[in-house]
């Protein structure tokens, strides 16, 4: 099956964009487009950051989702996605989160890297990630998604390709105010207690995300050098969620417990 070509690209990326700022979603882009690969699906999310750009909105960071195994068996890929942050996307620890500020959130627990040092290339290492970190902090990530998760009328449910397109389904994030040494913690046992309306929803790991969260920010730098690119100094890292995404309906309100690495809090109005 024909794949997309570089205007449907644009256009694609370009109503995903407006779909954000009207707060309303589109239909299913693999539904539309058949043989939509993850090239496309990249090649679309660009055109939809560089219309953020336009609009002088920041970049600040990256995401990683999908790297829990149990994410990947659902939607039968063998392999993490990637978005980029904005600064229109950083909520302050305790915040409340607008009414219609997105259109179907969702929350997960995650483990944010902000980095001193550029990483870029595709021989880094473990110990180079770390070297290359400022601190970690625990993290709340806000998703939300601008294509629908299913049509409505064929039943079809959202793809990665659809997902990849849509930033990630990047929405926003709380960072926790703790600020911790990537060295000195063994990551893989940084977990979390997910309160919503303090109902336990989902507890978790570090080693959900590919056995080790420094694997993610390996498989990121690793991944966009192939396209030129670099993790750069101060950018902030998301490395993915280690638990599933609970929904976040209005008056929800958010406790994401760490234990000794402390809280971090958001309502939803």
């Amino acid at each position: 099956m024909a794949g997309m070509t570089p205007q449907d690209h644009k256009e694609c990326g370009l109503a995903l964009y407006e779909a954000e700022k009207a707060g309303r979603q589109i239909s299913l882009l693999s539904q539309r487009f058949p043989g939509m690969d993850l090239d496309d699906a990249y090649a679309v999310q660009n055109e939809m950051l560089a219309a953020r750009d336009a609009a002088g909105l920041r970049r600040i960071g990256w995401k990683i989702g999908l790297t829990s195994r149990a994410m990947q068996e659902a939607l039968q890929i063998t392999t993490p996605d990637s978005g980029v942050l904005y600064n229109d996307m950083l909520f302050a620890n305790g915040a409340a989160v607008p009414a219609g500020r997105f259109i179907q959130p969702r929350v997960e627990a995650e483990i944010a890297f902000v980095l001193k040092a550029d990483l870029a290339g595709p021989d880094l290492t473990r110990a180079d990630v770390i070297a290359a970190t400022d601190h970690v902090a625990p993290a709340l990530e806000l998703l939300d998604t601008r294509i629908t998760r299913k049509d409505p009328v064929t039943g079809a449910i959202r793809k990665v390709t659809d997902t990849i397109a849509d930033n990630a389904a990047n929405g926003g994030i709380v960072l926790g105010d703790g600020r911790f040494d990537a060295g000195a913690i063994d990551l893989r046992w940084m977990g979390c207690v997910l309160k919503r309306d303090d109902i336990v929803e989902e507890t978790g790991l570090g080693a959900g995300v590919l056995n080790d969260p420094v694997m993610g920010i390996i498989w990121l730098a690793r991944r966009i050098a192939n396209y030129g690119d670099k993790l750069s100094a101060g950018d902030i890292v998301l490395s993915g969620s280690f638990i599933r995404p609970v929904e976040a309906p209005s008056g929800s309100h958010f406790v994401g417990d760490y234990g000794l690495f402390g809280e971090v809090h958001c309502d939803f109005l």
